[in-house]
């Protein structure tokens, strides 16, 4: 990754959010934006802005502020949203179908080949002509077809398994929706979403909305 390898987590996992609001002022045909304009609509600092850009080089120009077409594709790079990953979701559940079924993730290059379950009554069946396999074949599918993510959607018990299986089988990447952390090797990255915690931080905020009333 270079140079990205030395910026903060907290840049970024910025970056994506930037990335998402250029791609919105693209829609509405904006071909400019200022950093205090971009600090409106994602809620960072112009300046938090600025010094999160300088740290892949040079964005921007002063009294024109950013080009918003080549700002989106820059960090579409940075992102390395440049290339197609090809993906395979363990778990065909509510969560792993839904995210099969979303069509954003293959607009933006992220390609699910299939789906791995257990259960027989899954088995053959497609979402999004995306066929759902028995979890037995993992190993030989992923030998035959070149994997770059895997994406976990299995009950607790199963994940780490699972997580062991992906990468004994040579895949480098692991989207992770079982609720626990999974290990794997230095070599392999993993990105653990814990739904609840999401939900739990929501209710704090709640709580304390209601409390200042």
């Amino acid at each position: 990754m270079g140079k990205s390898r030395r910026v903060s987590m907290a840049v970024i996992r910025r970056l994506p959010k930037y990335y998402r609001y250029l791609e919105e002022l693209l829609e509405k045909d904006i071909t400019r934006i200022s950093s205090k304009e971009l600090s409106r609509l994602t809620g960072f600092t112009a300046s938090q802005i600025r010094q999160d850009l300088n740290n892949f080089g040079g964005f921007g120009q002063q009294g024109y502020g950013y080009n918003v077409e080549e700002l989106r594709n820059a960090l579409g790079k940075i992102l390395g949203l440049d290339r197609k990953y090809y993906t395979i979701i363990v778990g065909a559940g509510n969560i792993g179908q839904a995210i099969a079924n979303y069509k954003g993730f293959q607009d933006e290059g992220f390609e699910v080949l299939a789906l791995f379950d257990k259960n027989p009554k899954l088995i053959g069946l497609k979402i999004r002509d995306i066929e759902i396999k028995d979890v037995d074949s993992l190993e030989e599918f992923i030998a035959e077809n070149e994997v770059d993510i895997g994406v976990i959607c299995t009950p607790k018990e199963y994940s780490q398994d699972t997580a062991d299986r992906l990468v004994k089988a040579g895949v480098k990447a692991i989207w992770n929706f079982a609720p626990n952390d999974i290990k794997v090797p230095e070599d392999v990255v993993v990105e653990n979403v814990h739904l609840s915690e999401s939900l739990f931080t929501l209710s704090y905020l709640l709580k304390c909305y209601s409390e200042q009333e």
